[in-house]
């Protein structure tokens, strides 16, 4: 494990303080998942907020500091000092921050006994730990399910599998634009009174 975990950004002479507890970069993640393309700028506001606190929005707000600098440096702070290109996964993703938190503190718990509700961690050393968790523990069980392919598998052996995976599966998240197709058609349905004829 690395000794190293960043506390600090440095934006030209500016210098700000990362809320480095893994929970905050949790939050960042739903935010960004939660808000669509039409809140980007909204969303890029909350992050900056959350990661680098008031002063570095005020100054961000005030065009003190680009704010393309800093969502840089949030970006690499997510990231954990990795590239884009290094994280780009072809494969459908085995797991999700909020869906599987269940599974995480339980392998946590088994596998180093760290009760991540009473931890306050580093951002990059909770991913080194999720990184290094055993075969065995729960999280990992979940995930060789949800990535084992079915190809070759029939008959009994097939029909468990599919049990096995639709237990585990992830729930699909609606994208921004889908949720407010939703709300519309909602909205549309109420307004219009439907008489049924005989």
């Amino acid at each position: 494990m690395t000794n190293y975990y960043p506390k600090t950004i440095q934006v030209g002479d500016h210098k700000y303080s990362i809320n480095t507890d893994f929970r905050i970069a949790l939050e960042c993640d739903k935010i960004t998942r939660e808000n669509g393309e039409d809140k980007a700028y909204e969303t890029c506001l909350a992050i900056i907020y959350k990661l680098f606190g008031d002063k570095c929005l005020d100054d961000v707000l005030h065009q003190i500091v680009s704010i393309n600098d800093v969502l840089k440096l949030a970006e690499k702070y997510i990231w954990c000092g990795k590239t884009k290109e290094e994280l780009v996964n072809e494969k459908e993703p085995s797991m999700n921050f909020e869906q599987d938190m269940g599974y995480i503190r339980a392998s946590f718990m088994s596998d180093y006994e760290i009760n991540l509700d009473a931890q306050k961690m580093h951002w990059w050393q909770f991913n080194e730990y999720l990184q290094g968790l055993t075969e065995n523990s729960v999280l990992n069980r979940i995930r060789y399910i949800r990535e084992e392919p079915l190809k070759g598998k029939k008959g009994d052996e097939l029909q468990k599998w599919l049990e096995m995976k639709k237990q585990v599966a992830l729930k699909v998240e609606k994208t921004e634009r889908e949720k407010e197709l939703d709300r519309k058609f909602e909205e549309k349905m109420k307004k219009e009174v439907i008489v049924w004829t005989t």
